[in-house]
């Protein structure tokens, strides 16, 4: 599998379906069609529909539900969310590797035989550096150890790719190849609020160090103009030479 075009993903963090599509309404006319990603929040408040809806709009989703449980849910689980008009959707690497071998082929089997969203797998999140990594999780060794090893799991389970932060993905492609996905959330420029990412950086940093697609949500969604501002993170990360 070639290495897929880079893209700058739009999480919709909103409570309801309302705020969602008067946000995605200010790109209307603009001759921008962001790739959108739906969270749990706006999932778990409006459900399934509301992926039908964005979709009809003409735009690619990412439906990050981070899906973790016992093998057979998980498969159970995939095999429902496949049926939904998506792009990508994910599980948690932690799951482990009987987890995401079953939540694969639960995506494949009701994919029908035809072509199955990518399937990435959730590695550490982008709030938890070192220091909580040992200390609260009780896990040795740095957060980026950690990263690797789990998305060598995630290949070995036969996943796509995985969601890592930007300082990550280069280590991911020299482990798993270049053309494994990685999805890379906590990227702002640095003139935006870092917020809750500790592992954030800017996005010709994250062009530079190997990701594929970036995650950028309040520097966007809370922006004055979240159709410039769009068009600055993918005039960094897409298109710059």
């Amino acid at each position: 599998m070639p290495r897929i075009p880079r893209e700058v993903i739009i999480p919709l963090d909103f409570p309801d379906k309302a705020g969602a599509l008067r946000f995605l309404d200010r790109f209307e006319g603009s001759g921008e069609r962001p790739y959108a990603k739906i969270g749990m929040e706006l999932f778990y408040a409006e459900g399934p529909s509301i992926v039908s809806e964005i979709a009809a709009r003409g735009l690619k989703i990412f439906l990050d539900l981070k899906v973790c449980d016992i093998p057979n849910t998980a498969k159970g689980a995939m095999a429902s969310l496949s049926r939904l008009p998506i792009d990508i959707v994910n599980c948690h690497a932690l799951g482990g590797l009987e987890m995401m071998r079953w939540a694969r082929e639960g995506l494949e089997s009701g994919s029908g035989g035809g072509k199955r969203p990518l399937l990435i797998g959730v590695t550490i999140l982008t709030s938890i550096d070192d220091k909580r990594l040992n200390e609260e999780l009780g896990m040795n060794g740095s957060v980026n150890a950690a990263v690797i090893r789990l998305a060598r799991l995630a290949k070995e389970a036969g996943l796509d790719g995985v969601v890592c932060a930007p300082g990550e993905a280069g280590h991911i492609h020299q482990a798993c190849g270049e053309e494994f996905v990685t999805v890379t959330p906590g990227v702002r420029f640095p003139d935006a609020e870092k917020g809750d990412q500790a592992r954030s950086v800017g996005p010709d940093d994250a062009r530079r160090l190997g990701s594929d697609m970036i995650v950028v949500g309040r520097p966007i969604t809370r922006a004055a103009d979240p159709v410039e501002a769009y068009r600055r993170y993918r005039g960094a990360f897409v298109t710059a030479s």
